[in-house]
């Protein structure tokens, strides 16, 4: 759902290149158009009487696409809204990016093929157990 149909289908022709989709239906008397990825229209935006924004998400086929549908939405005239990364508290390998397009629609584009990579660092527990190691020899030379 948009609020000015003609804008939108423009930022959307944009920000869905980069994700395989291509304009295939357009029903300006309707003030509505579809999106095509993959054979079949998956995809439309229309301009009711009434609006209210919504979530509407696009798989991409890697990274990289993500990254260019980010680009692509913010050089259209969208908002940032999470730039491409990994989203580890929606799964190990949830790499998304959101922008608002020009109605506040809050769009993301994601892919799932690969696991975020994992920092090496100490962990506390580790520390912990040294300094108590190295503390119970101390107390045992003392009582010797």
């Amino acid at each position: 759902m948009v609020r000015d149909y003609k804008k939108s289908k423009k930022f959307y022709q944009e920000c869905l290149k980069p994700l395989g989709y291509k304009m295939n239906m357009d029903f300006p008397q309707w003030k509505a158009a579809g999106f095509m990825e993959g054979g079949h229209t998956s995809f439309w935006v229309g301009q009711p009487k009434k609006f209210a924004p919504s979530h509407v998400a696009f798989l991409a086929k890697n990274k990289a696409a993500v990254a260019l549908f980010h680009r692509a939405a913010m050089r259209a005239g969208g908002r940032d809204n999470g730039a491409p990364g990994f989203r580890p508290d929606y799964g190990p390998t949830y790499y998304a990016a959101f922008v608002h397009d020009l109605d506040s629609n809050n769009v993301e584009a994601c892919y799932f093929g690969e696991r975020a990579p994992v920092a090496k660092k100490k962990s506390a527990k580790k520390g912990a157990k040294k300094a108590t190691k190295k503390s119970a020899k101390k107390s045992s030379k003392k009582r010797r």
